[in-house]
């Protein structure tokens, strides 16, 4: 049976750019949207259910932030595959778009072909995380938390919490291994890809909103100092 053709659609104000984004992708296979604003885009990805988006962060009107904003919060399409491009290369802007459930990101000016070689790692990392997940638990839960793989959900004492994408993966993760120690860099190879170019404050980023999000039972993720965190179902030990 043949693999159903990845749609990934592109977004940025600069129509030279698109036009090479365009260019590049459909000679690898991909079926190929564009937008020029976020408004559009949104309606767009609406429509067409796109498998990736490529999204620029600075652009006039609705700039990326904001459409990954309304894509995590539409239902139809919270879980679509996000590259961010930017022309920013600080820390903070990394991780200000890694809040908004990015699987990784790109700065100009940069080659088509490192865009292809990002888009190709987010979607073998798609693959490997359907085979791996094949041999894991649908839902674990441990006292007042229950995350279901099967649905993308997290309770929390019965009630639902939401989580975005990479929060609820490297919850998963943790809770997959409960007391076993990961290292940052462990986390970002297992939750975020080979690939990923990120740094070890996007782990605790994370954590800390998860940690939030629990609520009662955020101690349950406890940090190893000098090490990294664990998932402990019995709190600090």
């Amino acid at each position: 049976m043949s693999k159903k053709i990845k749609t990934i659609l592109c977004v940025d104000d600069e129509q030279d750019l698109l036009d090479i984004l365009s260019y590049n992708l459909k000679k690898e296979g991909y079926n190929v949207y564009t937008s020029d604003n976020g408004e559009k885009a949104i309606q767009i990805a609406d429509r067409i259910k796109p498998d990736l988006v490529l999204l620029d962060i600075m652009m006039p009107g609705m700039d990326g932030l904001e459409v990954c904003r309304q894509i995590r919060n539409h239902p139809q399409i919270k879980d679509v595959h996000v590259i961010f491009i930017t022309a920013k290369t600080g820390e903070v802007d990394e991780i200000l778009g890694l809040e908004f459930g990015a699987d990784d990101y790109v700065t100009k000016p940069f080659s088509p072909r490192k865009i292809i070689t990002k888009v190709k790692a987010v979607f073998r990392r798609e693959e490997l995380r359907k085979e791996f997940t094949e041999d894991k638990k649908a839902i674990i839960s441990f006292k007042g938390v229950e995350i279901n793989r099967l649905n993308y959900t997290v309770k929390i004492n019965n009630e639902e919490v939401k989580f975005l994408h990479k929060e609820f993966e490297l919850l998963y993760f943790l809770m997959n291994r409960p007391g076993m120690v990961f290292s940052r860099n462990n986390l970002l190879y297992h939750v975020w890809g080979e690939d990923a170019y990120f740094v070890d404050r996007t782990v605790d980023v994370h954590v800390t909103k998860i940690r939030k999000k629990l609520g009662p039972y955020g101690d349950y993720i406890q940090t190893v100092r000098g090490v990294g965190y664990k998932f402990s179902p019995n709190g600090a030990e």
